[in-house]
């Protein structure tokens, strides 16, 4: 009897599971714009819309194998498809909840990535380390607060005052100008 009872507690465990790594397959999908039919279109038919809904939905277990294939489509560390264990376990400072009320920068992501060099390759590790911290894989636009700011300013070798001033040069300020080539005058 007692056999039974955990076999149902594990199934139980099971589906919740299920359920919760597929509430985190669709906010990553949704944060990143893509419907069901985007996802399969652009993997070339590897993540079929009718499979990946069910994933979503915690109708089919999705395996480890197929989950890293996924998040290297959407092009997000493993670990933040799935679910945290308890709602204590979820990032502090509301990284969920939104950003800070001061006027901050917007760093335009997709200027970044076309970027060369040294320093451009440092920003790019930096600003994947707060789209983890804060559970952020929009892929566009990331929202730069004031204590982010003072790591950018060291990173960019200019005081914190200028970093603003710096990125907008460099053409990553969300409605700044892209940048020129080097050489280009």
């Amino acid at each position: 009897m007692d056999d039974v009872s955990i076999d149902d507690e594990d199934q139980a465990f099971r589906e919740l599971y299920g359920r919760k790594v597929g509430e985190r397959l669709r906010l990553i999908r949704r944060q990143k714009r893509l419907s069901l039919q985007d996802v399969e279109a652009t993997s070339d038919q590897e993540f079929k819309a009718s499979v990946l809904g069910a994933y979503e939905r915690g109708e089919r277990a999705i395996s480890v194998p197929r989950l890293q294939r996924l998040a290297r489509f959407y092009r997000v560390p493993v670990d933040q498809l799935l679910p945290f264990e308890e709602e204590g376990d979820e990032p502090e400072d509301g990284a969920r909840r939104g950003f800070d009320s001061d006027a901050p920068t917007k760093l335009d992501l997709a200027r970044l990535e076309k970027l060369d060099g040294s320093e451009a390759e440092t920003l790019s590790r930096y600003v994947r380390m707060i789209q983890v911290q804060r559970q952020d894989f929009n892929g566009r636009v990331l929202t730069i607060r004031r204590d982010d700011m003072r790591a950018i300013a060291a990173i960019l070798g200019v005081n914190e005052d200028s970093a603003d001033r710096r990125l907008d040069d460099l053409g990553l300020k969300l409605g700044g100008l892209p940048a020129e080539p080097e050489g280009a005058a």
